[in-house]
């Protein structure tokens, strides 16, 4: 089982790096990158929160080295992808995993971004928490669609009885 998770985390690992450098929305002022959003809730729910961690943590690190992420990544994904797998366990509903994204990440990711941006000097720190709160939502009802669509089709109920 410790294979297949890994292997699972990988795939979302190259998935979140390769579609994270490809898809940005524009909304104004705000820029919303949602692919690590989108894969947080995914990793909730197929991984677990540890590995869920590892993905958010190497997904950062790789993000950055390739210069489409930021310093500001680790908090928020991190804290998106912990959240998310706790209220998914507790609750075991794609709906509360998709909520743990939006408040992990959206909100208290987003407020723990604020000392990290006023330590490294940006001007406009105070509208990072709604860059995260529209990036977070987006992502997560993108993931809410696939995960309930996939329910549908029975391949949740399948994976999660094989776990």
């Amino acid at each position: 089982m410790k294979l297949r998770k890994w292997t699972i985390t990988a795939f979302l690992i190259a998935i979140n790096v390769i579609l994270s450098s490809i898809v940005v929305i524009p909304l104004g002022p705000i820029k919303a990158a949602p692919v690590q959003h989108f894969i947080n809730v995914l990793s909730a729910v197929f991984v677990g929160p540890w590995y869920g961690l590892a993905q958010a943590f190497i997904s950062s690190i790789l993000r950055i080295s390739f210069g489409t992420g930021s310093a500001f990544a680790f908090p928020g994904s991190m804290i998106g992808v912990l959240l998310s797998s706790l209220f998914y366990m507790y609750r075991k509903h794609i709906f509360m995993a998709s909520v743990g994204e939006v408040l992990g990440t959206g909100v208290i990711g987003s407020l723990m971004c604020i000392p990290l941006a006023w330590f490294m000097d940006l001007q406009n720190f105070f509208i990072k928490p709604l860059m995260f709160i529209v990036s977070s939502v987006i992502g997560a009802l993108i993931s809410y669609i696939l995960l309930i669509i996939m329910k549908r089709r029975g391949l949740i109920d399948k994976y999660i009885k094989n776990k």
